[in-house]
């Protein structure tokens, strides 16, 4: 069962392309649109499932705290990039965090949940300032919403992943963990 699972783990990671999320222009503005834009790329989906599974390896308090970071600080992120404020090294950053997640996760990195909630809110803020360049301004209350809601979803499917897989040992979450940067990896220089 354990060959099985780790050979799937690495399957999924290996099916891991270079897909960034981009809309639809007209699209922009709706709640399906934001719903949608975080499940369209492979960097948005691996980095956010990466937040649930580190989660689930902290377990107690930052079951919640952790995802909460991402997303209240994702918010953030969206705001400022509304606001015409620049970050550099977006893009960049999107992927140094898929890296950065994977490798938290696969090495089992625990810190305290002020910490973890610190390291993933970092990563965050790139991730909801492209969401809000991405969009220019159209629609922002509900796009904004859609992709929230959607990251949310993300983090609890990793952390139920990740609580799913604690009954095998930890190691197929590392496993996910180091195909996650694996994939991050891929999407960087492929």
């Amino acid at each position: 069962m354990f060959k099985r699972l780790s050979l799937a783990a690495l399957a999924f990671a290996s099916a891991a392309a270079p897909a960034f999320a981009h809309l639809d222009p007209l699209a922009h503005g709706s709640v399906m649109a934001g719903l949608s834009h975080p499940l369209t790329g492979a960097d948005h989906i691996l980095a956010m499932v990466a937040v649930g599974l580190w989660a689930s390896q902290q377990g107690g308090k930052a079951l919640i705290a952790v995802p909460a970071a991402f997303v209240g600080t994702m918010a953030v992120g969206f705001l400022l990039a509304l606001a015409g404020v620049h970050l550099p090294f977006v893009e960049p950053a999107i992927l140094a965090s898929v890296m950065g997640l994977g490798l938290l996760v696969a090495t089992a990195v625990r810190l305290p949940v002020i910490g973890a909630a610190a390291v993933v809110g970092l990563f965050a803020l790139f991730h909801g300032h492209a969401h809000g360049t991405e969009l220019a301004g159209a629609g922002a209350l509900e796009f904004g919403v859609g992709f929230l809601i959607a990251t949310a979803f993300l983090h609890a499917a990793g952390i139920g992943l990740g609580l799913a897989l604690n009954r095998f040992g930890p190691s197929v979450t590392r496993a996910l963990g180091l195909a996650t940067a694996v994939g991050g990896a891929a999407l960087m220089f492929g």
